[in-house]
């Protein structure tokens, strides 16, 4: 604890550092917000530290037992939880920081993320939909739980600043090869399929075109295709799956279902008799308040019930049309939602575990709502 008052500044500092890099390209009022926005997140970070129990505490002390040789081995050869124990070697074992300290230097890993995707908005969504007074950007990325499941010390906040870093490295994929190299490589490392998602995902919207040149579509498209083809060995290896088959997919499923509703932490629910289309609901839009059992889910409840009338509002407004319309980026982010969403929905049967991997497609629904609710006030001259 007593090195905090040295880490947790220079966690502020490169905090207000990242921003600074971003103040040319953005108004003034937006890059206050993106300040105001960094501290809401570490207020976030801090708050999941004392409140929120969960494996994050184990990520933070397991590599404080590491040795040398162990992180060696497992930053270069390991995957999923143990590549995690050894990235965070450096920062429990080697400098010793405190729990607290951790959790902060995670949250400023997952607001880098959500910056990328404000950053995005910030570029695609020419204008802001306005509900009783309030403008819809940026006041929808202070949603709490975008931000409560993208600070903890783990996967989920790393995941979070890859997709991010991919989403905005996309955009000038020729000028941010580091950023997408980075970002491909971790998620690699630590959950393959997330990957696989995004290389289709992305894949699929430079087939479908948009405001790109020819050439970029055809050698991104073959590349994140080819790349999404070569991971699914892995993929298939990392989730115990044999053989790329409709049945074997089924059968992971279902068997990931039952272990993950069996989970006693109150929010397990039976989905293995729910139709798809139910499933993937479900997977969007809930805890809802017949699923509070605390004040955690009561507070996610109402999030998702905000969430639920926008997305009916906008999906009564040429939703089809909106997406045809849309930069290849925000293409991107609607498919990864289906390709992610159609995968983890048959899986998952705990609601706690949904809003997290939820929270790495949300950015992207959120998004999308943006530009929907923007089209057609382009279109149609009025909100």
């Amino acid at each position: 604890m007593a090195m905090d008052v040295l880490y947790i500044p220079l966690i502020i500092m490169l905090g207000i550092g990242f921003i600074n890099l971003f103040k040319k390209e953005l108004t003034p009022q937006n890059f206050k917000t993106l300040q105001l926005l960094f501290f809401f997140h570490l207020v976030a970070g801090a708050y999941y530290c004392f409140f929120i129990p969960g494996d994050a505490v184990g990520y933070w002390r397991v590599p404080k037992n590491y040795s040398f040789q162990r992180f060696t081995e497992d930053i270069f050869n390991g995957e999923g939880t143990m590549f995690m124990y050894a990235l965070n070697f450096p920062f429990t074992n080697l400098l010793g920081m405190s729990y607290l300290s951790n959790t902060l230097l995670f949250s400023l890993f997952g607001f880098i993320g959500m910056a990328f995707f404000y950053m995005v908005a910030v570029k695609t969504i020419p204008y802001s939909k306005i509900i009783n007074g309030y403008a819809l950007f940026p006041l929808l990325f202070f949603m709490p739980n975008l931000h409560i499941w993208s600070v903890a010390v783990g996967k989920d906040s790393l995941l979070f600043l890859c997709i991010g870093m991919f989403v905005y490295g996309i955009m000038s994929p020729m000028k941010r090869i580091p950023l997408l190299v980075i970002s491909v490589l971790l998620t690699m490392a630590v959950r393959p399929h997330m990957l696989l998602f995004m290389m289709v995902g992305f894949g699929m919207a430079y087939v479908f075109g948009g405001k790109v040149s020819g050439f970029q579509r055809i050698i991104f498209s073959v590349a994140m295709l080819g790349i999404g083809i070569a991971i699914l060995p892995s993929v298939m290896e990392f989730a115990k799956i044999e053989e790329a088959s409709v049945e074997a997919f089924d059968d992971f499923a279902d068997k990931k279902s039952a272990v993950l509703g069996r989970a006693s932490s109150g929010s397990a629910i039976d989905i293995s008799s729910y139709p798809l289309p139910l499933k993937v609901l479900t997977f969007w839009f809930r805890p809802l308040f017949f699923d509070a059992h605390n004040v955690n889910s009561l507070l996610a409840s109402i999030e998702n019930l905000v969430l639920v009338s926008l997305f009916i509002m906008a999906m009564r407004l040429k939703p089809l049309t909106a997406f045809k319309a849309a930069p290849f980026v925000i293409k991107g982010m609607v498919i990864f939602l289906i390709v992610g969403s159609l995968a983890f929905s048959q899986s998952m049967g705990n609601l706690g575990i949904m809003i997290r991997m939820r929270n790495m497609f949300l950015p992207g629904m959120l998004i999308f709502i943006l530009w929907v609710f923007s089209y057609h006030y382009q279109t149609r001259g009025k909100g």
